[in-house]
């Protein structure tokens, strides 16, 4: 993971800014989703901890009790992919940053050492393991290594030779990067990529991923590009948006008008068909005393609309129409990490699998975690119309008989003003008046039921 700085930062002037202001929920609706059916979203599962449950358990715990159906490893661990066999989780595994020289070839053929690694580290799990992707390093750009990132393509198509020699036509290669790779991205019609990476490391990078018909992988991260006056416009809240002037699009939030830039860039070299996916992209949930935009509201809000973009298949202004491959960071708050406070609580979950909190990820009437207090609150699923929300909302403060005022302006739970948020502390207070069975948290297949206690400051779910 790493910082996008400088990118999408500020706002643009008022004066070319369309004044309207619109709700994401609206934006993005999810009117003609199921659960069960319709969340695709994947996850990097890294262990720079002490106090993880074995790897057996994690995909254990992901394919009976989520709806995450793919893993992103940051090594080939071969503890970790023998875990996922059998569950049909999809699997990327990573080739460390200092295995690409090796595996570098100058011509079409695979390497020596890249159809060894493909013995050593693909052919003893798949297809038992799933694995759908294989990385070659990470963010190797941003290491500014002369060495690595000349050999970087040659080591993808050695690769990519090796696995099809192998008989892994299934298997797809690519690299993530961070998006220090442009040079400008603001407003997304400008988006190019960085002066001598462009043609030479890029369009023949993209020629490989059009041939082989492989997503182009970026990390976004708005988390890393807010200041004070554009935490809104991070988190998918309403505010007046960025205008682009060239294409008169008004961007509303941070992460699709990165996609854009992104897009923009490789329009550029004529590679604008190539897919992209996202290999990376989170808010903390805790951080430094203080810190602005950084709290578990933050990362609920932060989630919640992301996955609700990556699904809806609404796409983007410059990409309509289009479902992105998405790998939230991160699967476990990471103990170990160094640097900020933030970096250690970027995960969904805490060690004993309980959510940090939750965005609708948990399947419905899933048991307490062993060792939890067994209690269980009643929330509203990520992927839960608008329609539906304000239906759940309706009915359990009017006839059910639930306690609504602290959703009430002014009450202690009003903020996030939100549907999402509204509704779970609607449906919780009845679900709990009601008697707590599991039924009484069905709301027609839009209510999952928690281990997590949800409240948050003077919010207090009953």
């Amino acid at each position: 993971m790493a910082a996008a700085g400088g990118l999408l930062t500020a706002l643009a002037s008022p004066t070319k800014l369309l004044l309207a202001l619109f709700l994401v929920l609206h934006l993005v609706p999810f009117s003609s989703i199921t659960a069960a059916a319709a969340i695709s979203v994947g996850v990097n599962y890294g262990a720079y901890a002490n106090n993880l449950p074995p790897p057996v358990q994690v995909a254990a715990f992901l394919k009976d009790r989520t709806f995450i159906d793919r893993v992103k490893l940051f090594d080939a661990n071969p503890d970790m992919i023998r875990a996922f066999a059998g569950t049909g989780i999809s699997l990327m595994i990573t080739v460390p940053n200092g295995d690409i020289p090796s595996l570098a070839s100058r011509s079409s053929a695979a390497s020596p050492a890249a159809s060894a690694w493909v013995a050593s580290h693909v052919a003893p799990f798949y297809p038992a393991t799933n694995i759908s992707l294989i990385a070659v390093g990470n963010e190797v750009l941003a290491t500014a290594d002369r060495n690595l990132i000349a050999h970087l393509v040659p080591a993808m198509r050695s690769l990519y030779a090796a696995l099809s020699a192998a008989g892994f036509h299934q298997i797809r290669v690519s690299t993530p990067h961070s998006l220090g790779i442009l040079s400008t991205s603001e407003p997304p019609s400008i988006g190019r990529f960085r002066r001598g990476y462009d043609r030479a490391i890029f369009a023949p990078m993209l020629d490989f991923h059009l041939r082989t018909r492989t997503p182009f992988l970026v990390n976004p991260y708005p988390y890393f590009g807010y200041t004070a006056r554009t935490l809104n416009y991070a988190l998918f809240r309403p505010n007046s948006g960025v205008f682009d002037a060239a294409t008169g699009v008004n961007y509303t939030n941070m992460f699709v008008a990165q996609l854009d830039a992104v897009h923009a860039a490789m329009r550029r070299l004529g590679y604008d068909d190539v897919e992209i996916a996202v290999g990376e992209t989170g808010w903390p949930s805790a951080g430094e005393p203080g810190q602005l935009g950084v709290s578990v509201e933050d990362a609920i809000c932060y989630h919640t609309n992301l996955i609700r973009l990556v699904n809806s298949g609404k796409g983007t202004p410059m990409m309509p129409g289009r479902r992105f491959e998405t790998y939230v960071f991160a699967l476990f708050n990471e103990n170990l990490k160094p640097g900020p406070t933030a970096e250690r609580h970027f995960g969904l979950f805490n060690p004993d699998f309980s959510p940090v909190y939750d965005v609708g990820l948990m399947r419905s009437q899933a048991p307490a975690p062993a060792g939890g207090s067994g209690r269980r609150w009643c929330v509203a699923r990520a992927d839960a119309s608008a329609a539906a929300l304000q239906a759940n909302i309706d009915y359990a403060c009017g006839s059910g008989g639930a306690n609504c005022r602290p959703i009430q302006d002014g009450g202690a739970c009003f903020y996030p003003n939100t549907l999402l948020s509204h509704a779970s502390y609607a449906m919780n207070a009845y679900y709990q008046t009601a008697g707590c069975h599991d039924f009484n948290c069905d709301f027609g297949h839009t209510g999952v039921l928690a281990a997590a206690d949800p409240s948050r400051g003077n919010c207090k779910y009953q």
